[in-house]
């Protein structure tokens, strides 16, 4: 049995030095170490041998598998290193190569306008208030002077979750619900961005969801020329001291009086175009003073309060101040389009 494993040491040893590759290698390491190969049948005749042979037998069989084991490990080392060394070599890396320039963002001109005019606004003492998307019924309608049957309650004009909880269709609650927190105290001076919806078809100028941002005072003494003033210092800002601005009549359920605010065309001047329809003037938001009955409702006494609101939708600036004829690329995540915003 010596001789046999003697000898199946030098067949397995010469079979190993002619070895080409890693297949052979691993053929090569089942054949002779593994469970059917001729060690292991060897091993298991060994219970037929004396108790003086044993050992003797035991002892030369690990030395002829820690033989052929050893040679493998060393082939299997040497392919391990030349494949290592092949993929480095394909995978090479010149680092003297320029590098790729990094890729830049760009701030949304949504965003950009939003911040815009909250800058205006808090150098002019105005806070920032925000509330919620989702908004009861009592917020977003009754408390602004709005009944239970007015027109703009109809479920053509508003996403309603249950009879008295909906997709707020403004911000006007944001305004309610800070005149409830302040308890009758004054001064009240706040703006209010962010997303408001409504069921509207969306086309180049109009969207189901968009953005508003509306403002608040009351105090005692506020008058109309106070809210004159404010949205043409806002105006100006926003757009350039070459802008004016113009207030036509109008309604709004929870103002009294209401006007619409125009403001000269920035793409002609004032002249007359077709951005503006040859008038000159561009619609920008609504405004009025705060009707009475809202500011009771929310805890003020109309005959020793008063105040001005105004509200203005950001995506409609947003395409006065960058010239954008469509409102939906605002929200089709065009890289395009967004990447026109990098450097402004």
């Amino acid at each position: 049995m010596k001789e046999r494993l003697l000898t199946l040491k030098e067949e397995a040893l010469r079979e190993l030095a002619q070895v080409e590759n890693q297949q052979q290698l691993a053929d090569l390491r089942i054949k002779y170490l593994g469970k059917k190969g001729p060690l292991t049948e060897i091993l298991r005749g060994m219970g037929a041998l004396s108790a003086e042979e044993r050992p003797v037998i035991g002892q030369v069989a690990n030395e002829v598998r820690g033989a052929i084991e050893e040679v493998i490990e060393a082939k299997q080392a040497e392919y391990n290193e030349a494949e290592t060394n092949a993929r480095l070599a394909a995978e090479r890396i010149d680092v003297t190569l320029p590098g790729r320039p990094a890729a830049r963002g760009a701030v949304h001109p949504i965003s950009k306008v939003i911040e815009a005019i909250e800058d205006i606004f808090i150098g002019m003492g105005y806070t920032v208030a925000e509330g919620p998307e989702v908004e009861q019924d009592y917020y977003n309608f009754e408390a602004l002077n709005l009944p239970k049957n007015h027109p703009a309650r109809d479920m053509q004009d508003s996403f309603y979750i249950t009879d008295e909880i909906l997709m707020r269709t403004h911000t006007s609650p944001v305004q309610v619900r800070t005149m409830e927190k302040m308890k009758g105290h004054v001064p009240v001076k706040i703006i209010c961005p962010g997303r408001v919806y409504r069921r509207d078809d969306d086309d180049a100028t109009h969207s189901h969801m968009f953005t508003q941002i509306e403002g608040l005072v009351i105090d005692k003494g506020i008058r109309m020329s106070d809210l004159k003033g404010t949205l043409l210092q806002f105006v100006q800002e926003l757009f350039g001291k070459q802008t004016q601005i113009r207030m036509r009549p109008s309604f709004f359920p929870f103002t009294e009086p209401s006007a619409e605010v125009d403001v000269t065309c920035a793409m002609c001047g004032g002249e007359g175009c077709r951005v503006c329809k040859h008038t000159g003037w561009l619609e920008i938001l609504g405004s009025g003073m705060v009707h009475p009955h809202v500011l009771e409702m929310a805890g003020y006494d109309p005959e020793v309060y008063s105040g001005f609101a105004f509200g203005l939708g950001v995506e409609r600036v947003a395409m006065l101040k960058y010239d954008i004829e469509d409102i939906r690329h605002f929200y089709t995540n065009d890289l395009r389009f967004l990447k026109q915003f990098v450097h402004l």
